[in-house]
């Protein structure tokens, strides 16, 4: 089973523009969860992790995003980190069967900021490194 990134949707509300994807990936959420909440498994697929506190209210700083907090954590499922002047950043996992699992992902920023083609390939890249491209 490869995986792939089945919805990209992108939303403006006045300054505050919304992106969110589903994204399907053939790894357990435990596999998943190592990737977008730690800094060894943040700097394989999006940016260095500089600091990141794994617990509510920790210290993150993320290179080329910003320093803030995280904003809601819940072992293996929910990641969010909110950096000053980078808006929010949130992974939320769910099980998809035995052997998979499917990331809800949510950019919530002021401004200018990363286009979805952008975020599309980061995600591209997080199944290649955890081994779902066929």
């Amino acid at each position: 089973m490869s995986g792939s990134i089945e919805q990209g949707t992108s939303r403006t509300h006045g300054n505050t523009h919304i992106l969110h994807f589903l994204v399907r990936v053939p790894r357990r959420m435990e596999e998943v969860w190592v990737a977008v909440a730690t800094p060894a498994g943040l700097a394989s697929w999006f940016t260095a992790a500089e600091a990141l506190e794994p617990r509510l209210g920790g210290t993150v700083t993320l290179r080329d995003v910003g320093s803030g907090r995280v904003t809601a954590w819940d072992v293996d499922r929910v990641a969010e980190y909110t950096v000053e002047g980078g808006g929010r950043i949130r992974f939320h996992l769910e099980r998809d069967g035995e052997d998979a699992s499917v990331l809800r992902f949510t950019r919530e920023f002021q401004g200018e900021g990363e286009p979805e083609p952008r975020w599309r390939a980061r995600f591209e890249r997080l199944i290649e490194v955890l081994g779902g491209v066929d």
